[in-house]
């Protein structure tokens, strides 16, 4: 008999948009910038890679290798990404 395992994906498990901003925050509070574009990155495939490389005007190739580790991607592309998911950054000011 073969088992197969399947890869975890997170992306199928961001299913509400209540659940997105709260991935979101969390990986915007740890202190490597990697796990925040990871998530985003997450969040893109889960609203579908294609729709979102729409709505920010970036071509799918050119969304995907921005959004995947290592890369280093302007906040303008950032933004353009937020935008088009539907999720606006806010600032508080931190208790010390």
């Amino acid at each position: 008999m073969t088992v197969k395992i399947k890869e975890f994906d997170t992306a199928n498990y961001l299913d509400s948009d209540e659940m997105i901003v709260e991935y979101l925050k969390v990986a915007a509070e740890d202190k490597n910038l990697e796990v925040f574009l990871a998530a985003l990155g997450d969040v893109a495939r889960a609203k579908g890679m294609t729709e979102v490389a729409k709505r920010t005007g970036f071509g799918w190739e050119s969304l995907f290798k921005a959004l995947r580790p290592g890369s280093q991607p302007q906040y303008q592309t950032i933004s353009s990404v937020l935008r088009a998911i539907g999720v606006k950054i806010t600032f508080t000011k931190e208790n010390a």
